[in-house]
């Protein structure tokens, strides 16, 4: 999956070889390359026909991860379109969840909130 440019000339001597050997790779290997450019450069609005070429020719692993990306396409298409993350939220969610493992389940939900709201 590294750009063409930054391959040593063994290496893109053989991938051409393996992709010239077998068409499914080198179908699949397309589809990854257009699918990290969607990523990349959030380009949510082209999510539909990425999933539509992938559905029709991709060999089955691709197809399916495709179909996976069909069903919640409206989540998808978002976070391939806004800038905005969870991110923040989930690392407070994961520190609250470690200091009441941490409890043992011995202390009370009043406690846990001590703990939450005075720790820095």
């Amino acid at each position: 999956m590294r750009p063409r440019e930054d391959l040593a000339s063994k290496d893109d001597e053989r991938l051409l070889q393996v992709r010239l050997a077998c068409p499914d790779i080198t179908r699949a290997c397309d589809l990854a390359r257009t699918f990290h450019d969607l990523v990349t450069h959030r380009r949510g609005h082209m999510l539909k026909d990425w999933i539509r070429q992938a559905e029709q020719d991709a060999p089955a692993p691709v197809r399916g991860f495709a179909g996976f990306l069909r069903h919640d396409l409206d989540a998808v298409t978002a976070d391939l379109t806004l800038e905005w993350s969870s991110g923040v939220v989930e690392g407070n969610v994961n520190r609250v969840k470690t200091i009441k493992r941490s409890m043992y389940n011995r202390a009370s939900f009043r406690l846990l909130r001590i703990r939450i709201l005075t720790r820095p």
